[in-house]
């Protein structure tokens, strides 16, 4: 499974590449702050959400410790996404929310 940093994930985001965030998180966690970029697809509908996903582009998955979002990058690599884990979670990010 691919990783990344939550340091690397904001330099990316700093540098202004344009990055596919895809937050597992439930709603109301994410209603107390998100990435701004990030899409919210909850790790329980994530298998009835994955025609919602571009299969063209790769995504961070990301959740509030790192814990879910490998579950969500490890259930996706499979599926033939191209994935990888923001290790840390929401707890480590220090950059932008909304």
């Amino acid at each position: 499974m691919k990783q990344i940093s939550t340091k690397e994930l904001e330099n990316k985001l700093a540098a202004g590449e344009e990055v596919s965030i895809i937050d597992v998180r439930e709603a109301e966690e994410v209603a107390a702050g998100k990435i701004p970029v990030a899409t919210n697809i909850p790790l329980s509908l994530l298998e009835f959400r994955t025609q919602d996903i571009d299969k063209t582009k790769a995504h961070i998955i990301v959740c509030r410790s790192g814990a879910r979002s490998a579950q969500a990058t490890m259930f996706l690599e499979a599926q033939g996404f191209d994935v990888t884990n923001m290790v840390g979670g929401m707890l480590d990010w220090e950059g932008e929310v909304k």
